[in-house]
C-alpha cells in the first residue's frame, strides 16, 4: 500500500489488497507512465496479475519496453462500472475502481518465461494456451516479458449514491445508479478458417460467459 495521500475524497481510498486483486483481474488494459529524455510518456498495454505481481509483454525491439528495465514507473488501471445519476449535473459522477502501482519492472527469463506467457494468454481467454501450439524459440526470443511486484500501490473505489441536497431531493428528477454489465459477444470466424474445425472450448466458454452477463 502506498503512503500517497489524496488531496480530494480520501474516503474513497481503500487498503484492501483483495479488492486490488479483483480490479486487476477484471481489467485487461493498463497505462504505463515513464520519463524518457526528460519528457513524460504513457502507453497502454495488456496486463495480467500473476500471484503478487503484474505482468506485461511486448517486442524485444520496443524501446519503450526496454526503458522500463532501467527506471521506475507508474502503472494505472481503471475500470468504469457505471454512472451515478444525481438530481443535478454537479453531483453526478461515475462508478469506478482505479489503482496506481509504483515500482520497476524486471525481465522474466528462463523456464518461467514460457509458463508466464501461457498465464498471460489465459488471462485473455481462459484455457486457450492448452488449445494452441507452444511458442517457438524464435517467438520466445522476440518477446520481452516483464513483471513488477505489487508492493507500493493505492486503490480508489467510487460506489456511492448521489449526495443530493434536500432541495433537489424534494424535486422531480430521477436519481440512482446505472450499473454497467458486459455486452453479448458475436463470433466472426477467420476468413481463411477451414470448414469442419470445431469451435474451441475456450472460445465457447467466453461467449457463454458474456451472454450470462447481459
Amino acid at each position: 500500500m502506498s503512503d500517497l495521500v489524496p488531496q480530494r475524497s480520501p474516503e474513497l481510498m481503500s487498503d484492501d489488497l483483495t479488492e486490488l486483486h479483483r480490479l486487476l483481474d477484471d481489467t485487461a488494459i493498463a497505462h504505463v507512465s515513464i520519463v524518457r529524455d526528460g519528457r513524460p510518456f504513457a502507453f497502454g498495454t495488456l496486463i495480467a496479475r500473476v500471484g503478487d505481481t503484474i505482468v506485461i509483454h511486448g517486442s524485444t525491439g520496443s524501446r519503450w519496453m526496454r526503458s522500463l528495465l532501467s527506471q521506475p514507473c507508474a502503472v494505472a488501471v481503471t475500470k468504469v462500472d457505471g454512472v451515478v445519476v444525481a438530481r443535478s449535473a454537479f453531483e453526478s459522477s461515475m462508478l469506478y475502481r482505479s489503482a496506481l502501482i509504483l515500482g520497476q519492472f524486471a525481465e522474466v527469463v528462463g523456464d518461467r518465461k514460457e509458463q508466464t506467457l501461457s498465464l498471460l494468454t489465459d488471462r485473455l481467454l481462459p484455457g486457450r494456451s492448452a488449445e494452441v501450439r507452444a511458442s517457438t524459440k524464435k517467438e520466445l526470443a522476440a518477446t520481452l516479458l516483464l513483471e513488477m511486484p505489487i508492493e507500493e500501490w493505492s486503490l480508489r473505489i467510487s460506489d456511492e449514491w448521489p449526495e443530493d441536497p434536500d432541495d433537489d431531493v424534494a424535486g422531480d428528477a430521477w436519481a440512482g445508479k446505472i450499473r454497467f454489465t458486459e455486452v453479448d459477444s458475436e463470433l466472426e470466424p477467420a476468413p481463411d478458417l477451414r470448414e469442419g474445425i470445431d469451435l474451441a472450448r475456450s472460445v465457447r466458454a467466453a461467449q457463454e460467459a458474456a451472454r450470462t452477463l447481459t
